[in-house]
């Protein structure tokens, strides 16, 4: 077993968020590997942070808007786990930014291997003179998503050794997202997504950390390389099954049109719907590179939306 002085260090970016901190409960459940995590955060302190520390993890305070601190993050490490929350602000610009700032600490830094949390570029399928979709923000089809497939060129730019992954829809948007089953004026319990019939690839936030994890583990073989995760592909209507027997009361699945989905006026509906659309238009391409048996050899632990639903029910409130 390496001792933990001769450990390479991984530099986990967002590392009480979803992604991050999934990546550094993996490294840290590992005792016999070859890594340790360097979890980064702006409150060292707080609950998640302290959860993090008690693992054995080094935490660290950084900012992804402070290029000094990722610098000082990234010093002495082999890798690192490069990932933005576009929700936090809601500004593709930031979100290319931080991005461009971690390609350039990880390249000063001179790190072996980095993994950057990214996702499609919608405008190589729907350019903005596209009508079939509103353009956002006057240079964006789907923010969220192409600011980070737009910030994959830093990375290559900069000659970091990254690898390019791309996550799916997680799970626990039923959860925290406002997204799980609802009950409309018959009573009645739904989910309303604008996917029409198309499966829609999904994931357990755990996992992506799980499936990094399983990346670093590959070592030089994933650098250079786009690759997708995703837990299971499932319609609306098989989720919603899945919510009926989980709950044990009928959920129904609700498939209105991208157009009502921009309508319902929350913040990011108009950039959901868009994402959703294009997810359901262009489901064979994002499908393709999301499949379920390459997530399974990163990570032999993946679960199923079943699996997922029997210890997150609790958590689901049914409004």
């Amino acid at each position: 077993m390496p001792s933990p002085s001769s450990k390479k260090i991984i530099t986990v970016l967002g590392a009480t968020g979803a992604q991050g901190g999934g990546l550094v409960r993996a490294l840290m459940s590992d005792p016999s590997g070859e890594f340790v995590a360097r979890a980064v955060t702006r409150d060292i302190h707080s609950d998640k942070s302290r959860a993090l520390a008690a693992l054995g993890a080094e935490v660290v305070a950084g900012d992804v808007d402070d290029p000094a601190s990722l610098e000082r993050a990234f010093a002495g490490a082999y890798g690192a786990f490069c990932v933005t929350f576009f929700w936090a602000h809601f500004s593709p610009e930031r979100e290319k930014q931080e991005a461009q700032s971690m390609a350039r600490a990880a390249k000063k830094a001179g790190l072996k291997q980095v993994i950057w949390s990214t996702l499609e570029d919608t405008r190589r399928w729907v350019p903005l003179s596209d009508p079939r979709m509103p353009t956002l923000s006057g240079s964006y089809k789907v923010p969220h998503l192409d600011a980070k497939g737009a910030s994959n060129k830093f990375f290559t730019e900069a000659g970091v050794p990254v690898t390019f992954l791309h996550t799916s829809f997680y799970w626990e948007n039923f959860i925290y997202f406002g997204m799980g089953p609802q009950r409309g004026p018959d009573g009645k319990l739904a989910i309303t997504l604008p996917m029409g019939d198309k499966p829609l690839p999904g994931i357990a936030a755990e996992d992506i950390g799980r499936c990094a994890h399983g990346v670093f583990l590959r070592g030089a073989d994933l650098i250079g390389q786009s690759i997708g995760i995703a837990g299971e592909h499932l319609t609306g209507q098989q989720m919603a099954d899945g919510f009926s027997r989980a709950l044990g009361q009928p959920v129904v699945y609700h498939a209105v049109t991208p157009e009502t989905y921009r309508s319902f006026g929350f913040p990011g509906a108009d950039d959901l719907g868009n994402m959703f659309q294009f997810k359901r238009d262009f489901n064979e391409a994002y499908c393709g590179l999301r499949r379920v048996d390459f997530s399974r050899s990163l990570n032999p632990q993946l679960e199923s939306f079943a699996t997922w639903l029997d210890q997150a029910k609790s958590r689901i409130v049914v409004r």
